[in-house]
Parts: structure tokens; sequence; C-alpha cells
């Protein structure tokens, strides 16, 4: 088991949850990319699931936290979303995502202007993330691989890089978050593409701080706290730039902000080996 899974499966056993299984080798590999570097991506386009589009959209806290970052080049950075509920891989017809003066053609500026984009492709990067349990589940999971794989060479076609989401374990199944971590680490590797670790971010928060809610009633979908803490860690992987210190809080109190951009950006660092 790595050290980070490790320190979170005995942080999570001294506070009284279910610990991570530490046997048949889950999430013992590590990610072959570590980063978009140096050419990072400036636009971006997450295709997924009601995971993204709580909380008014995981992009859009993507695109805040990129601006204030970057302000004087706060008009290059362009997020999008394309969600289904309860979407898999499968479900998404990726290759329409991109076709020309459609998806990402305008968007709006901050004053609600329209803004028609000049555009030599649509976006540099494609962050997909399947449904919460399909990548580990007995009859899904052969869907997941190969789905990573035709969404990944679709986008490749598309002149953009594949990137996945690993997304979080329910807050009663604290043992998803290693099988998810170890399966969506390997279809990484697999396909040449970046993992954005959102899944240990969440298991390192409640193992540090488990009053901190992350989860919305249902114990699957994310609370602000939860949408912000993926939306810093996806930063963090997008920019290769650290979380901490950002401006944008999306309504966060600071005190909780900040120890969701250290957890996130630890986070990145471990998993990435930096």
């Amino acid at each position: 088991m790595s050290k980070l899974l490790r320190g979170i499966t005995i942080a999570l056993a001294a506070a009284g949850f279910v610990a991570l299984a530490p046997a048949a080798g889950l999430a013992q590999t590590k990610p072959a990319v570590t980063s978009l570097g140096p050419d990072y991506p400036k636009t971006a386009i997450f295709i997924g699931n009601s995971f993204f589009y709580y909380n008014n959209g995981l992009p859009g806290h993507v695109s805040h936290m990129e601006k204030a970052a970057d302000p004087a080049n706060k008009q290059a950075y362009r997020n999008t979303m394309v969600t289904i509920g309860g979407s898999g891989f499968d479900w998404h017809d990726v290759e329409s995502y991109f076709r020309p003066n459609a998806i990402g053609s305008y968007s709006f500026d901050d004053d609600n202007n329209v803004v028609f984009n000049k555009l030599d492709k649509l976006f540099d990067v494609a962050v997909m993330m399947d449904c919460s349990q399909c990548p580990i589940h007995p009859k899904l999971k052969s869907v997941f691989t190969d789905y990573a794989k035709k969404n990944s060479d679709i986008v490749r076609a598309k002149g953009a890089r594949p990137v996945f989401f690993m997304s979080w374990a329910y807050a009663d199944k604290p043992e998803m978050t290693a099988q998810l971590a170890e399966v969506y680490t390997a279809a990484g590797n697999a396909n040449n593409a970046l993992v954005i670790p959102a899944g240990l971010a969440f298991a390192r928060s409640v193992a540090r701080q488990p009053e901190l809610n992350l989860y919305a009633p249902d114990k699957r979908h994310p609370s602000l706290a939860g949408t912000y803490l993926a939306a810093c860690v996806v930063f963090a992987a997008l920019t290769g730039k650290s979380p901490v210190g950002n401006s944008y809080l999306a309504g966060v109190d600071a005190p909780t902000a900040k120890f969701l951009q250290e957890v996130a950006w630890e986070t990145v660092q471990e998993y990435y080996g930096k």
C-alpha cells in the first residue's frame, strides 16, 4: 500500500472509521503521468455525471480558481461540463462533444455579455469520470476499461489530452477509496493519461478532520466543501500550482477553505511523487 493510503488507513481506523483494505494489492500502482506541463492546459471539457454538476458545477469553481491565480490572463481560461445524471463512460458520445461550432463555441463574461470564442481547437483536455461505482462493479468494470481506452483515443484524435477524474468513496463505504484509486491509476497508465486524485483527497480530509462534512445527505454527492476540495485538487493537477492561498473560496469559510486547499495540495504532491 502506498505511503498516502497507509497514513489514511491508520488515521481512519483511529477515528473510528472502517479501515481501507490493505490486502489484495490495492492502490499500489503509481501513476506514470504526473504532470501536464510545461504546456499546461487552459481550457477543459468535463465529461461526467452529477458528481460534477452538484453545487453549481465543479468546473465553474475550477475556472474561478484559475482566474484568481492568473488575473492577467483570466480570459484564457475556460471550462465546460457535459453531464448526465448517473452516467458512466459508455453513456457519453464523446465524439459529438468535439464537433465544430458547438460546445464551447461561445461563453459569457463577468457582465453576462456573450463572447464568441475564436478557437484553434475546442479544448486542451477532456476530464472524464465514470459513474461512482462503475469502475469497481463486477458487471461494469470491463466497460470502464474498454471505454477509458475508446474515449481517450477519441479525445486524442480531436487534438486534446485525456484526463481521468478519480472519484471518492461513499461516506459509509470508505473501502471504495483504495479500490477506485487502483483502477483509475491503472487506467491512466494504460492510456497515458493524467489521473486527478480527488478520491484520495476526500479520504485524507476525513482522516484529519472527520467533523467536516464533505457529503450531501445521501452520503454520495458532495457538499459545498466537498466540491471545493475536488476543485482544489483539479486546479492543482491541471495547473501544477498550489491552491494554498488562492483567493477564491466558493463561499466556504476561510479556515475551512485553507484546510481543504492544504489537503488538496498535499494529496496531489504525494500521489504524483513530488
